[in-house]
């Protein structure tokens, strides 16, 4: 049934669609679809963007706002607890756990950031690549993603550091490399469907470059899974860092650190003074467990509303 432009529907007829939502006033209706994109993410899911906006936060602020230089040295209160004007004590230096602590979520979080970033930018390129141009080239692709399959990323960067040297940035390469083989299998997927959607055989029909419809249609329309992804990652990639700094081969002391405070704790806590370890391993799971919590809701949603 046609509507005249600019009229009404004729009385006692019903509006064709797929239910209700096509007779709604557009701006209830575009209300409507806009509540269904919201992420339903229920009590844990609520608390878990919280401790994630905490912990950037922290990790953007917490270097100004430290009440302490956290490098600072002071011998006679090595592994002394709480006091009035220390509010976690200090570590096996003597140096302020709080300060150390805040300073240190820049290091850890900023990082993992950058590895899951680059991760993500590999792996939806290779994604998006071979699912357009398909055929022996996603053949020699997917073969050379089987073979970095084989080797853990925790592997990959402590060769990396065997040969460039400790650091960061020796370190979250190859731990960037080493996801994104998963980030590409995983995103594949979701490019072939879009592949095959009509809108952009249509846009092939007429003339569109292959380039602007991958980055123009394709790539947006798997954006959700993208960020649920990135998301996961992050998670592994705060973990593993920080397993890299614990071994030394990731951030260097004195330089404040999740997973240096971990490392240098390690002794005090044989000697039962553990607060050092233990406060920076409750950051880093909390971190991790929020961040994993949320991504899988997340990718939940994607999954299940992929156009």
């Amino acid at each position: 049934m046609s509507i005249p432009v600019g009229g009404a529907l004729p009385t006692g007829t019903a509006p064709e669609g797929p239910g209700p939502d096509a007779a709604a006033v557009p701006g209830e209706a575009a209300s409507a679809r806009s509540r269904r994109r919201l992420p339903e993410l229920g009590v844990g899911g609520w608390i878990s963007l919280g401790i994630i906006v905490f912990a950037v936060l922290l990790a953007l602020f917490g270097p100004i706002l430290r009440p302490y230089d956290p490098n600072e040295v002071h011998l006679s209160y090595a592994n002394v607890g709480p006091t009035g004007g220390h509010l976690l004590g200090f570590d096996g230096a003597g140096r302020d756990l709080l300060s150390r602590l805040m300073v240190g979520a820049r290091t850890t979080l900023l990082g993992a950031a950058l590895v899951a970033l680059v991760a993500v930018a590999i792996g939806s390129s290779l994604a998006v690549l071979t699912a357009w141009f398909g055929g022996r080239f996603d053949t020699a692709v997917s073969s050379g993603l089987d073979v970095l399959f084989a080797f853990p990323g925790i592997l990959l960067a402590v060769l990396a550091a065997a040969v460039f040297g400790a650091g960061l940035l020796s370190a979250g390469l190859a731990l960037a490399m080493a996801y994104s083989p998963y980030l590409a299998r995983v995103l594949r997927g979701a490019a072939l469907k879009e592949r095959a959607m009509a809108y952009i055989q249509a846009g092939e029909v007429q003339g569109f470059s292959g380039w602007w419809l991958c980055f123009r249609h394709l790539l947006p329309n798997i954006s959700s899974l993208i960020v649920a992804q990135g998301t996961i990652f992050f998670g592994f990639a705060v973990v593993d860092l920080a397993a890299l700094s614990f071994l030394g081969l990731g951030i260097q002391p004195p330089q404040a650190d999740w997973g240096v405070m971990v490392s240098e704790g390690k002794t005090p806590l044989l000697q039962g003074y553990p607060l050092e370890a233990l406060t920076a391993v409750i950051c880093i799971v909390l971190v991790v467990s929020a961040v994993s919590f949320l991504g899988e809701k997340l990718q939940e949603r994607s999954t299940g509303g992929h156009r």
